[in-house]
């Protein structure tokens, strides 16, 4: 029983680590473009965002991101949204407009 004891103390850092250990997530745009990024899973999703919204040279506020159909917010994290390793993000370009 002796032996338990230490090891039940010594696998609750490991858990805890893996609840923020980088996770891959892949940003996709409707045309089938794929973006990877690595974060970690308490990371919020805006600072994904502003990142990618550079590397395709778009401004944030005209991107839209979406996770399993939800719109995600500035306060977001992959935890948050339980999100697995190597998860999908929809990307879409806000259209201004409408019919007249």
């Amino acid at each position: 029983m002796a032996d338990e004891e230490p090891q039940s103390p010594g696998t609750q850092p490991e858990v805890k680590q893996e609840d923020n250990a980088p996770i891959n997530i892949k940003v996709v745009t409707s045309s089938g473009e794929e973006v990877f990024f690595k974060i970690k899973r308490n990371t919020k999703l805006s600072k994904l965002q502003g990142a990618y919204a550079n590397k395709v040279g778009k401004d944030v506020q005209s991107i839209r991101f979406l996770y399993d159909g939800d719109r995600i917010t500035d306060d977001d994290t992959p935890n948050s949204l339980a999100m697995d390793d190597n998860d999908t993000i929809d990307v879409m370009v806000e259209q201004v407009g409408g019919h007249s």
